[in-house]
């Protein structure tokens, strides 16, 4: 049985999808992931680090970066360690990409439209829904006189549901086209992939469905940033219908796999078995990679210490509170001895089954201490 390298590692996904040997797995992975929307036949790998222009301005160095044979830009993003502001990073390098196409002297200021695909390997704390799949695009849109009007080629049905995703959306701050300063010619696209489908429609035909807003005649997208948080990826190897779900479920799992899937019906994963075996690595192949995954255990103790200490902090800071409540209780009439007498009380009463509410009204204590008492976060 063959061995497999890790494919989250730097070194290792670099080796799968930045270079021109391997563009077959880039190109399969992105059709997989823009299916419906896209059609990649080629791709040419573009530098991959961004220079300053000026001293106080910030360089970017993506993973990968291609661009396909119709002009458009397309980078590609594995990150491994939870990062706070993660999604305003994957933005700032989207813009990055934009930005980086002006032309000196005459220019019509045309733009290329440019895609980010971020492979996450951790859940994000903030900045996103928490599921799988999230897209959030940005693109040039032009009126049809009132914004009342139905756009041609979408429903009346269809506009109301895109009104409907950009409420799902408020939570980013997505409230509006008013809300975030658009004009008549900028407006704001958003698309979700995990929306429950139509009557009548399947998940698959549903997916890479970019929504607009009302009033809107044609569109064409210029950036959009793809989150794709794998551990929220939740099929089993039988249950991938598609190249999309193939390629999630073995970056996923391939370190773990003793054979790669799905090699009859997608011939680019024996391209992927080959470059992927751990066994044919050279000596100084085996060498960097070994060194990134020390470096990816490293991040990931780093970051499972970081979360502990946060937890002991805020466990502290909530018994502190409870006690100055306490403190603040007694103060208004109940004499240390009869708390205490209380909490035993309580702690009796729970373990005989009587509900909080019922403990509370008899030992007059709050509701959130007896609450407290019975989640074992306080001692009586």
């Amino acid at each position: 049985m063959a061995e497999y390298i890790n494919p989250r590692v730097d070194w290792a996904f670099k080796r799968i999808f930045g270079s021109d040997d391997t563009k077959e797995c880039l190109i399969t992975f992105l059709n997989g992931v823009f299916e419906d929307e896209l059609v990649i036949k080629d791709v040419k790998h573009l530098k991959t680090e961004q220079t300053r222009h000026q001293k106080r301005e910030r360089g970017v160095i993506f993973d990968v970066a291609c661009e396909t044979s119709d002009g458009r830009h397309i980078i590609v993003e594995m990150q491994k360690k939870e990062q706070r502001y993660f999604v305003d990073r994957a933005l700032y390098y989207s813009s990055k990409a934009i930005v980086e196409q002006a032309q000196p002297g005459e220019w019509d200021f045309h733009l290329t439209p440019v895609y980010t695909v971020c492979l996450m390997d951790f859940i994000a704390e903030t900045g996103i829904p928490c599921q799988f799949r999230t897209d959030i695009g940005f693109g040039l849109l032009e009126e049809e006189g009132s914004s009342d009007k139905v756009a041609r080629g979408h429903s009346e049905e269809e506009m109301n549901e895109a009104q409907d995703v950009i409420k799902s959306q408020e939570h980013l701050g997505f409230k509006s086209q008013e809300h975030l300063g658009f004009k008549s010619q900028e407006q704001l696209i958003v698309s979700s992939k995990n929306r429950k489908p139509r009557k009548g429609k399947t998940a698959k035909s549903q997916r890479g469905k970019t929504w607009h807003l009302s009033g809107l005649r044609y569109g064409f997208e210029k950036m959009r940033v793809v989150f794709l948080q794998l551990p929220l990826f939740e099929k089993k190897e039988p249950e991938c219908m598609d190249i999309f779900d193939c390629w999630i479920y073995v970056l996923n799992n391939m370190e773990h796999l003793k054979e790669i899937p799905f090699l009859d019906k997608y011939p680019v994963f024996r391209k992927l078995a080959a470059i992927g075996d751990l066994q044919k690595l050279t000596p100084e192949e085996r060498e960097y990679y070994e060194y990134d995954i020390k470096v990816m255990r490293d991040l990931y103790a780093t970051d499972k210490w970081e979360k502990e200490k946060r937890r002991r902090g805020m466990e502290k800071a909530w018994a502190e509170g409870m006690e100055k409540g306490m403190e603040k209780g007694m103060e208004k009439g109940m004499e240390k001895g009869d708390a205490d007498r209380a909490l035993a009380d309580a702690k009796r009463f729970l373990d005989m089954g009587f509900l909080p509410e019922q403990v509370a009204k008899g030992t007059q204590l709050p509701l959130d201490i007896v609450l407290a008492l019975k989640a074992g976060k306080m001692k009586n």
